[in-house]
């Protein structure tokens, strides 16, 4: 094996990317690579101090080009965009070396569109002599069609975080799985210091993105967070801290959170984090009484740190997760898209209030073992290497 490589990664001001980036380079003994689409995101969280970072740059071909020209006549003669792909992606194919370990580590990527331009890379590092790995993966069922299927049956490896994805995989015959879990479930704690005014354990984390605020009906969703912190605020002695996880320009958690903020600002009890690195948020998240969040791997962070959660969720790796971890995703997942009335959210919360304890002292019983199947799929890898 002459180098282990990571791709599908755009950028760390999604901490869910960071976290899978740093994690991975913690579960892994080697020297890794990062194809990155924002190199200038993971300076300014300091990836580069853990791994080299590589631009992965896509280049829009241009009339009147004979790249632009030859991919033309293939998608329309072929019906396939492996040459686009491989013209438009050249940094990623430049320096292929045979038995390459390339890991995409875009864990639901092949939940959304694009999942063409994935197959293509997949082909094309494979056609250079390389071995791909799809790692940490959530698959929705939906997308399973034929080529999707023949895809996944290319890679040399598949990691799943959770079993829905597993099952379905399993039922349509895709082969080299490994169940286990997401590698940032294993991501260190830096400690942080909370706002002045803030108790740990006597604290509710909250996220909410611009994501799962599309989900509802109108304002249906950001109403049913603001009915939960009046009833945080009037009904118990807790601190609300608002906890963005991704601050993409186009994404930004910040958007949503300060809806919250500017609604409460006068309590003296509601405190929005600054931006951060994935383990300073994790510190954050470690010293919360209850979690509420919408970012799969702020949620994570919670688990990890033994903190009773309620997810917000919106796809299949949220119920998935929840389902390994509680035997169940019933009142532990909460569907933004099924929100009825504004209260929806608070009931879910006042539900797992109701139960503090014995959630806790589930998460606290199973959680070290949970973390540990992370080094599965590390161990895996070994094999495959």
């Amino acid at each position: 094996m002459k180098n282990v490589k990571l791709y599908t990664h755009s950028g760390s001001e999604n901490h869910g990317c960071e976290a899978i980036v740093r994690a991975t380079a913690q579960l892994l003994p080697y020297n890794l690579d990062l194809y990155s689409l924002s190199p200038e995101e993971d300076k300014k969280y300091l990836i580069n101090e853990k791994i080299n970072i590589i631009r992965d740059k896509v280049v829009e071909l241009q009339k009147p080009t004979l790249k632009y020209y030859l991919s033309a006549v293939e998608i329309k003669s072929r019906h396939t965009t492996i040459l686009s792909t491989r013209f438009r992606r050249p940094a990623l194919f430049s320096d292929v070396q045979k038995d390459d370990l390339f890991l995409s580590i875009g864990g639901d990527n092949y939940c959304y569109a694009g999942t063409e331009v994935l197959g293509d890379i997949n082909y094309l590092l494979h056609k250079k002599g390389a071995k791909t790995v799809l790692w940490g993966c959530s698959i929705d069922p939906d997308v399973l069609k034929k080529n999707v299927v023949e895809d996944l049956n290319r890679y040399n490896l598949i990691t799943v975080r959770e079993s829905l994805t597993y099952e379905a995989l399993q039922q349509k015959g895709i082969k080299n799985l490994i169940l286990c879990s997401d590698p940032a479930f294993t991501l260190r704690i830096e400690e942080t210091t909370l706002p002045e005014g803030c108790v740990p354990e006597k604290m509710v984390g909250i996220n909410v993105s611009p994501l799962v605020e599309q989900c509802g009906e109108d304002t249906l969703v950001i109403d049913n967070y603001i009915k939960l912190v009046k009833y945080i605020l009037t009904e118990t002695d807790f601190s609300v801290i608002l906890i963005p996880h991704v601050v993409w320009d186009y994404s930004d958690d910040r958007k949503s959170l300060n809806k919250l903020m500017e609604k409460f600002k006068d309590s003296g009890r509601v405190y929005m984090i600054p931006d951060c690195n994935c383990m300073q948020l994790k510190g954050y998240i470690s010293k919360c009484r209850f979690f509420v969040g919408a970012r799969t791997h702020a949620t994570i962070a919670a688990y990890s740190t033994e903190v009773p959660t309620l997810v917000v969720g919106y796809s299949i790796k949220a119920r998935g997760i929840a389902k390994d971890i509680f035997g169940t995703d019933e009142n532990y997942v909460i569907s933004a898209q099924n929100f009825g009335t504004e209260n929806d959210l608070k009931n879910a919360f006042v539900w797992c209030l109701d139960r503090e304890k014995e959630i806790k002292n589930h998460l606290k019983r199973i959680m070290p073992a949970y973390c540990n199947k992370a080094y599965l799929a590390a161990d895996a890898l070994e094999k495959l290497i």
